[in-house]
């Protein structure tokens, strides 16, 4: 690595260099200090580095080549949106008629963009076996808040008021139960069994006169197919309950199965995730709801409608929940995922379903021999991994996923789910080769053996990084707090 690549900006700044040329200005000069209260004004100008265009330039370049990313590498991170996002995508969202026009302009001078949003709509309702979706929620769990909503307008409508809980299994993600809190409902765990399946007899135990919905992800956390979902959903509807389908794991059954013909009443998608959206990182992301029939009601409003050979959107909704996110929704990122699924048809998304399931099961069956196996069984897109075996020798999983970083790796989820003891969860994605998943592989297997024969290595990893190792618990309890006086 070059010297200039290892110094801070600040390092390299030299007074009086100028990394930009502005023009002449011509408009007047004005003091901002006559403009903004006191308060706000600096005592003393910022301190900035002074360099070079040239040296900022590389300055960023050789930032970004410390970051971890599916252009970068492999990034067997899939639940959190790590992969590939085809560029045709992003060409397709920066044309001057989708990139260019505004939310307020009149519904007839937007015809295409409101076009496309229908076509999506349609081609949400076919693959998810819904009535009705609305694409306004702006994430996954914007839609799961979203749904609830819907679930609880559609008790109240009924008088039925009583329905106060939501049931969410021991292995959902983390933002279920949170989306069922600040919707206003309890929440109520029900356990998994020696399978990693949901545990119906637990399940009846729990259901009740008072349950809103029960909110499941399938195939679950674990990478697990629910097998048991007609029985489940007949327990949950004789109860007068409403099935919610967490939809961050669609890749694994996409054009294979349907949450609608599962039971499923409700159900949000991740456009940012299965549908190939940029989201990893921050956003922004997608989430659209699809409903059954006596949940379209309660949608949010605007809803984009046909009307003729004209589309519009449809504010007539007397018992909708109202709107959830200001405009329609995240377009750009509709647009791409409208942009795959076209791109894809019907057979390209059936082959993502199984080069997802294919992946994860290679991996899985290669990393077995080396890493404990919670569920000797088939896995969906992801598989969960035990580090117990390193663990008796000293080597934690937080270890393992040091040293991945020694590789180029960024590591995978671990010690989630919670239910599975040092726990490492890899998702490779439908877009790898298997010379990538190889790779990967060998590495694993390179830190089981360290593990036996040379812990030491593991345990002070990562050694290779321009950062050493990091002390998360201590940066988690003593967070250092810097700030400039004004």
């Amino acid at each position: 690595m070059h010297k200039e690549d290892q110094a801070l900006i600040f390092e390299l700044s030299k007074r009086g260099r100028v990394g930009y040329s502005l023009p002449e200005m011509d408009v007047p000069e004005v003091d901002v200090s006559e403009l903004l209260p006191e308060g706000y004004l600096r005592a003393e100008e910022a301190e900035l580095p002074e360099v070079s265009e040239l040296d900022i330039m590389r300055h960023y370049t050789a930032l970004s080549k410390r970051n971890h990313g599916v252009d970068s590498g492999f990034y067997p991170l899939g639940s959190c949106t790590m992969k590939y996002n085809p560029k045709i995508n992003e060409n397709v969202a920066r044309f001057n008629g989708f990139a260019h026009i505004h939310p307020l302009q009149d519904e007839s001078s937007v015809q295409g963009a409101l076009e496309l949003m229908y076509d999506l709509q349609e081609h949400l309702i076919e693959i998810t076996g819904m009535d009705e979706v609305t694409l306004q929620p702006a994430a996954g769990a914007h839609g799961e808040w979203t749904g609830l909503m819907m679930i609880r307008a559609y008790h109240e409508a009924n008088g039925d008021t009583k329905r106060t809980k939501v049931i969410v299994p021991d292995s959902a993600h983390g933002t279920n139960p949170a989306s069922a809190t600040v919707a206003g409902f309890e929440t109520v765990t029900v356990k998994s069994n020696e399978h990693g399946l949901v545990d119906l007899e637990d399940l009846r135990n729990v259901v009740g006169e008072d349950t809103a919905a029960l909110m499941l992800t399938n195939p679950n956390t674990l990478g697990l197919f629910e097998e048991n979902i007609v029985e489940m959903a007949e327990i949950v509807h004789g109860a007068g309950g409403k099935l919610y389908y967490d939809g961050a794991n669609l890749n694994a059954v996409l054009s294979k199965a349907r949450p609608g013909d599962m039971g499923f009443d409700v159900v949000h998608l991740n456009l940012h995730k299965t549908f190939t959206g940029p989201h990893g990182g921050g956003g922004p992301g997608s989430g659209p709801v699809g409903v059954k029939e006596d949940l379209i009601p309660f949608l949010p409003k605007p809803v984009v409608t046909k009307q003729g050979d004209e589309y519009v959107l449809d504010y007539n909704r007397p018992h909708s929940i109202g709107r959830v996110k200001p405009y329609y929704g995240n377009f750009g990122i509709n647009v791409r995922a409208y942009t795959y699924i076209r791109s894809m048809g019907p057979d390209g998304l059936k082959a993502v379903t199984e080069y997802a399931v294919l992946n994860a099961n290679y991996m899985m069956r290669r990393l077995a021999p080396f890493y404990d196996l919670p569920f000797d069984r088939h896995c969906k897109h992801e598989f969960v991994l035990s580090g117990k075996r390193q663990k008796k020798l000293g080597v934690r999983t937080l270890d393992i996923a040091k040293r991945l970083l020694d590789f180029g790796y960024h590591p995978p989820t671990i010690y989630f789910p919670l239910n599975v003891e040092e726990c490492i969860m890899i998702e490779p994605t439908e877009t790898e080769s298997k010379e990538t998943l190889d790779a990967f592989c060998d590495a694993m297997i390179q830190i089981a053996k360290e593990a036996e024969e040379n812990p030491e290595i593991v345990q002070e990893a990562p050694h290779s990084t321009v950062v050493g190792r990091l002390d998360e618990t201590t940066a988690a309890r003593k967070p250092i707090l810097r700030y400039q006086k004004l």
